[in-house]
């Protein structure tokens, strides 16, 4: 019994085993791992697989300031901390730690490197249409930069609130007017 269960188990297994028939598409020969790739600027990718300045510092020094902003539409978060010499307004240290995407990781990389060395004012100044056309990024990848600009105007707001004799900066980049010429009437 047990022999001819094995030789009818031998049978119906060789059904399973046999070559099936090509395919009508088998002589296309299309690499699909190419035509679904995107392409990223090297500098998105070198900022992506080398990020600089990650980490984080304490958020109760006061001469820290904390930016946290966020993505809702794409779930992007970026922290980004700045170090600031209260002598001179000037940025001396910069961390950042992101959960997103590769665009979002880079913009952070890069804002760190082009803030590092800046005073406030000129910090607030920064616009995402820069880091934007600094990575190449695409225009559905421009939220990142938008992140990046958000982040850093936290962190400065977050400074001036921690030390309110600070003289602030016009965080809208629009800069101050100078003053116009003085008329004496008399």
């Amino acid at each position: 019994m047990l022999r001819r269960t094995l030789s009818g188990a031998r049978r119906t297994s060789s059904i399973f085993i046999r070559p099936h028939k090509q395919s009508i598409f088998s002589h296309v020969n299309i690499p699909i791992a190419n035509t679904c790739q995107r392409q990223y600027h090297e500098k998105v990718l070198d900022h992506y697989s080398r990020p600089r300045n990650v980490g984080s510092m304490s958020k109760t020094d006061t001469d820290v300031g904390t930016g946290l902003v966020g993505a809702p539409a794409c779930g992007d978060v970026m922290k980004l901390q700045i170090r600031v010499d209260p002598s001179n307004n000037i940025i001396s240290d910069v961390k950042f730690k992101t959960f997103g995407c590769g665009s979002a990781i880079a913009s952070s990389s890069y804002l760190t490197e082009l803030v590092r060395g800046m005073t406030l004012d000129e910090a607030s100044q920064i616009r995402n249409s820069e880091i934007a056309k600094e990575l190449c990024l695409p225009p559905v990848k421009i939220h990142c930069s938008m992140l990046a600009e958000d982040a850093i105007k936290s962190a400065i707001s977050d400074y001036y609130a921690k030390n309110p004799k600070t003289p602030t900066t016009d965080l809208s980049g629009k800069g101050t007017e100078p003053p116009g010429p003085e008329i004496s009437t008399g």
